[in-house]
């Protein structure tokens, strides 16, 4: 006796891993070559063509970047708020994005002093006992800086820079503040990305359907998928 397979069975064979309701997307922004000590002391040398390997040169690079930071918010207007110890910065975009009237642009730049991986100066000797800088990755509080912002087709997002070298960042997507804020407009749209399980995507539209009302393409790969349900 023969069984009907179901849509679920023939899936799961070409299916190896599905997603739904993503709230959110993280993406690191670093330079591999500056976050390990002997990367650092080659720009040190190379870069800013100095003799000793010293993080002292940083702290003037640190001070203009600070500096062009607030002088972008006062030229463009751009509202500048200090994030206070236990306060829930996605509540603050929420707040800020309801009034917020343009399409798209930087709602507003938040600071916030946090953890992070950083280098040191450390005084070493020789054997004959004179003194040499060596430079040590450490970790230490500095202010991070957010750029929030809302983009026209990914929608609300933050860009957070560390204000310290090597200056790391992360980008994250608000999905789930995208669905709240076109809920409010009346645009709620849901869409299916699909990914391949093996292989690379051929970029092949096999058809639209309704999630939720709302129009959506699938994109099929080229030896089955990885489907990601989310807000778009």
């Amino acid at each position: 006796m023969n069984l009907a397979r179901s849509v679920a069975d023939v899936l799961a064979e070409h299916v190896t891993f599905e997603v739904e309701c993503i709230d959110r997307m993280y993406c690191n922004v670093y330079v591999p070559r500056l976050q390990y000590a002997a990367g650092l002391v080659g720009y040190v040398h190379h870069h800013l063509g100095l003799p000793v390997a010293s993080t002292a040169p940083l702290g003037q690079i640190t001070d203009r970047y600070v500096k062009q930071v607030h002088a972008f918010a006062k030229a463009n207007n751009i509202a500048w708020i200090d994030f206070t110890k236990g306060q829930r910065k996605d509540d603050v975009m929420a707040e800020q994005l309801a009034s917020f009237g343009a399409p798209e642009g930087v709602v507003f730049i938040g600071r916030a002093q946090e953890k992070t991986p950083m280098f040191r100066t450390e005084k070493r000797r020789h054997a004959d006992g004179s003194s040499y800088p060596w430079i040590v990755k450490s970790t230490g509080v500095v202010n991070h800086f957010y750029f929030y912002c809302l983009d026209a087709d990914f929608g609300p997002f933050f860009i957070k820079f560390g204000s310290y070298f090597p200056y790391n960042a992360k980008l994250c997507l608000l999905t789930e503040l995208r669905a709240a804020f076109l809920h409010v407009t009346g645009q709620i749209r849901v869409r299916v990305a699909t990914v391949p399980a093996h292989g690379r995507i051929r970029g092949a539209v096999t058809g639209s359907h309704r999630v939720g009302g709302a129009c959506t393409r699938r994109v099929a790969g080229e030896r089955g998928s990885v489907r990601a349900l989310s807000a778009a």
